[in-house]
């Protein structure tokens, strides 16, 4: 799908028409509106194609006409009725006339622009746009860090009631998602680095504060991952450690229990024996004094068992 749009008397407007100035944004573009893009304005359909990967990998890229910025965003995808976190490329491609935007779905980070939900928001001002993207997206990283955090927290709830395999599941995947976010965080960071450093991208005086808010943000949103993964694995090992105590625990008690059994099993089997010989074999009570006998070792060991506390 392509959308164009242009700011024109200070307010954002969707267009029909490519002019200069404007702004494209594709999602999840046909294989001929890539061809078509890419025969208009000069640009190698590989690049084009490179943010549809969800392996690519965060980069900038000079060519002599265009500059290709990649970075990685955050999505939320629904899996057995539940939101879960992953990340995906978005790409920005500025050009002496338009800047185009590629993503392989909607996002919210877009959408804001496209709704002129964004102060300042200049589709001619092509520097400007690409830090407010990037500036939306450290903070869309930092609200899906805080909604993994309360979620582990709730997790973490249902687990201290009851050990279930549906809780350490979703534990499970809260951690990938950390992983993820972590992972495309730093790539977008020296992608960061690479922006201040390159001459391709104008630096204006007025854009100074915004980048350095940016550079705040995605370093803020690297150590809140980090925090949070961190909190997460201790959570995990932590469950662990307490199923395993629990089931050593059953363990222990089962033993016990076994151990204490053995001695009227052990006595009944030799009685039943059909050998002469057998003590109280004869004996009009002897039937109640083996039973008598057996219940008196049974709990003396049941004592011993219960002062070293294996009950």
């Amino acid at each position: 799908m392509i959308q164009i749009f242009l700011t024109e008397d200070g307010m954002i407007h969707q267009k029909d028409e490519l002019q200069n100035g404007a702004w494209m944004a594709l999602t999840d573009p046909t294989a001929t509106e890539i061809l078509e893009i890419s025969e208009a304005y000069g640009i190698d359909p590989d690049h084009l194609r490179a943010p549809l990967d969800e392996e690519e990998r965060s980069r900038i890229e000079t060519e002599d006409d265009y500059t290709l910025i990649l970075v990685d965003i955050p999505t939320m995808e629904e899996r057995d009725g539940k939101d879960w976190y992953v990340t995906i490329p978005l790409g920005i491609i500025m050009t002496d006339q338009i800047m185009i935007t590629v993503c392989l779905e909607e996002t919210p980070i877009l959408t804001a622009f496209m709704d002129g939900r964004v102060k300042e928001f200049y589709t001619y001002m092509k520097t400007r746009f690409i830090l407010q993207i990037l500036y939306k997206n450290a903070s869309m990283y930092l609200q899906y860090l805080r909604i993994i955090d309360k979620k582990s927290d709730v997790v973490e709830r249902k687990l201290h009631k009851a050990q279930k395999n549906r809780e350490l599941m979703e534990l499970l995947q809260l951690e990938k998602s950390l992983l993820y976010f972590s992972t495309s965080l730093r790539s977008n960071e020296v992608v960061l680095e690479k922006l201040m450093k390159s001459e391709r991208i104008k630096k204006y005086p007025e854009d100074t504060e915004l980048l350095e808010d940016v550079i705040i943000e995605n370093k803020q949103a690297i150590e809140m991952a980090n925090i949070y993964s961190g909190n997460l694995n201790v959570t995990t090992e932590a469950v662990a450690s307490v199923i395993s105590n629990n089931l050593n625990i059953v363990m222990k008690l089962l033993t016990t229990i076994t151990l204490v059994m053995s001695i009227p099993t052990m006595i009944a089997s030799f009685y039943g024996m059909n050998v002469l010989g057998i003590p109280f074999a004869m004996h009009p009570q002897g039937f109640w004094i083996v039973i008598g006998f057996t219940a008196v070792l049974s709990l003396v060991l049941t004592l011993i068992f219960s002062k070293k506390d294996l009950f």
